[in-house]
C-alpha cells in the first residue's frame, strides 16, 4: 500500500511539472538528458526484470516491480523527449511524453492500491475463485451442505480458508480431509485450510449454521 501511495504521489508531481512546462516551456539540454536517462533505462529495466516472475504471487514483489518499471518508463520517456528536443526543437514534447507515462503507470498503480487495500481488510483476494470453491465443496454425494465459508489472505503469499461441512455419514476417513486440502491447494491456491466436519444424522447443533438456526 505504501508503494502504491508513493507512486501516486510521484505521478502527481510529474503531472504538475508537465502542466507547468505546457504553460511555460523551458529549454533543456537534449544530449545530456538522453545520456543520463538512457543509463536509467538500462539499470531500471534490468532491475524490474528480476521481479517479473515473483510479482504474480506476491503483492510486495509486485509493488517493487511497478516501482522499477515506472522508473524505467519515465527514463525512456525522457530519452524520447530529449531526442525530439535535440533534433526538432519541440519543447512541448517533454510534457506530452510525461503525461503519457503518467497515464500508463497510473493504471498499474491503481490496481496495486486496490489489491493492497483488500489485503489490509482481509477481503477475498481477486485471484481466488470463491464460487468455484463453493461448487467443489458441495460436489460430493455425502455432503449435504456447507456453511461459514471464509477465505482471506494471511500474507501476500499465503491464503487461508475455513469452512464447516455437513455430511450424511456418521464418520469420515481422514483421507477425505486430506484430499480436500490438497485439491484446495493445487486448484485454488489455498495454502492453509481448516475444515470442520459435522454429521447431519446426529442433528447439527453448530451455532454458526444459519440453516439449522432457522
Amino acid at each position: 500500500m505504501a508503494s502504491a501511495i508513493i507512486l501516486l504521489v510521484a505521478l502527481g508531481g510529474i503531472t504538475w511539472e508537465a502542466v507547468g512546462r505546457f504553460l511555460n516551456p523551458q529549454p533543456v539540454e537534449g544530449m545530456t538528458i538522453i545520456i543520463v536517462a538512457g543509463i536509467g533505462v538500462v539499470i531500471n529495466t534490468l532491475t524490474a526484470l528480476l521481479f517479473v516472475k515473483g510479482q504474480k504471487r506476491d503483492l510486495n514483489i509486485r509493488g517493487a516491480f511497478l516501482h522499477m518499471a515506472a522508473d524505467a518508463g519515465v527514463s525512456l520517456g525522457v530519452v524520447i523527449a530529449g531526442i525530439f528536443v535535440l533534433y526538432k526543437g519541440w519543447l512541448w514534447i517533454d510534457p506530452v511524453v510525461s503525461l503519457a507515462i503518467v497515464a500508463v503507470i497510473f493504471i498499474g498503480t491503481w490496481g496495486l492500491l486496490r489489491d493492497s487495500i483488500n489485503y489490509s481488510i482481509d477481503a477475498v483476494p481477486r485471484s481466488i475463485d470463491i464460487a468455484g470453491i463453493n461448487q467443489y465443496l458441495n460436489s460430493f454425494e455425502h455432503v449435504c451442505r456447507i456453511h461459514d465459508l471464509h477465505v482471506w489472505p494471511l500474507s501476500t503469499t499465503e491464503i487461508a480458508l475455513t469452512v464447516h461441512i455437513v455430511v450424511n455419514r456418521e464418520s469420515l476417513d481422514n483421507n477425505f480431509l486430506q484430499s480436500l486440502q490438497e485439491h484446495l491447494h493445487d486448484h485454488f491456491g489455498i495454502e492453509h485450510s481448516t475444515i470442520q466436519v459435522e454429521a447431519f444424522a446426529q442433528g447439527n447443533n453448530c451455532m454458526l449454521d444459519r440453516h439449522n438456526s432457522l
